[in-house]
């Protein structure tokens, strides 16, 4: 493998940059899809499931137009601040290889659980904890002929209240701090054997806000928390999936492989360098190792 070609980190945007958005033109074509299709599947309107009178005994929770983490912040604290990680690396090894595949993979995770997570939500229809108030917000209620609710508040406040299962932030934040605990596990080398515990608390860090954002969906009474549950397990799984992607494109982009990790330089070894040189038989590492890696 030529020197041009390894992702060492002698390669930058200027330098490679145009042969970079060559190669990987149609993954961000497919990227500008999936957006796309998010954007639709937020403008339709969801499925209205029956809701009767007897069934209002677990959505009469207070609804606060205000939450605890606000729509707009979810893409600033699983897009945003995982890009800006990689950049400041980027900005020390000088490696647009890494840059590149990382921002993908994130999007691709981000993107992927953003479209499962609302064509689930659009499907099912499940009336939030607090859609007693968004539907009556003058605490009156009124039903039909056959025993439905007949909302009388604000159609996109109503149209939100049948969006409860499963929930966006906890998916999206699993899927895109998920993604960032990773690369940092990796880049930190937290599974070198080496006790380095500090190391182990940065790359814990992401996951635990996650689920500290899944909670505040409960504490807001905007979840059940089914609906967290579930959008947990998307976004871990959809995370996955992306550092998977991400893995490919390493091998598209003739960057360096897994499989020729002792070949190499230091300098040039993956991201997953732990995965091979802290215990052979942990079951951790091999997970990590079939799923993600980034050029060091």
């Amino acid at each position: 493998m030529s020197e041009s070609q390894t992702g060492n980190g002698a390669h930058t945007v200027q330098s490679h940059g145009k042969e970079l958005a060559r190669e990987h033109m149609h993954d961000w074509l497919v990227l500008l899809l999936l957006v796309s299709l998010e954007l639709f599947l937020n403008l339709i309107e969801p499925f209205h499931r029956y809701v009767g009178e007897e069934m209002m005994t677990d959505m009469k929770y207070p609804f606060y137009q205000k939450d605890t983490i606000p729509m707009y912040a979810v893409p600033l604290y699983v897009g945003v601040l995982p890009c800006m990680v990689f950049l400041m690396y980027y900005m020390r090894r000088r490696d647009v290889y890494d840059l590149h595949h990382a921002v993908l993979g994130l999007f691709y995770s981000v993107l992927i659980t953003a479209v499962i997570t609302d064509s689930i939500k659009d499907a099912t229809g499940r009336p939030r904890p607090n859609f007693f108030y968004r539907c009556f917000p003058d605490g009156r209620a009124e039903f039909g002929e056959d025993g439905d609710v007949k909302c009388h508040g604000d159609k996109m406040i109503i149209k939100e209240g049948y969006k409860s299962f499963p929930s966006g932030h906890t998916s999206w934040s699993f899927a895109g701090l998920g993604f960032l605990s990773w690369y940092l596990c990796g880049k930190l080398r937290a599974f070198d054997n080496k006790g380095h515990a500090a190391n182990l608390c940065i790359v814990v860090s992401p996951y635990l806000f996650a689920a500290l954002v899944g909670v505040s969906r409960v504490d807001d009474y905007w979840h059940h928390w089914t609906d967290v549950f579930t959008g947990a397990i998307i976004g871990k799984t959809r995370m996955s999936r992306g550092l998977s992607l991400t893995n490919s494109l390493s091998t598209r982009s003739s960057c360096q492989t897994f499989t020729t990790l002792h070949t190499t330089r230091p300098t040039e070894r993956s991201l997953l360098h732990f995965a091979t040189y802290s215990s052979s038989h942990s079951r951790i590492t091999k997970m990590v190792g079939r799923h993600m890696h980034f050029s060091r």
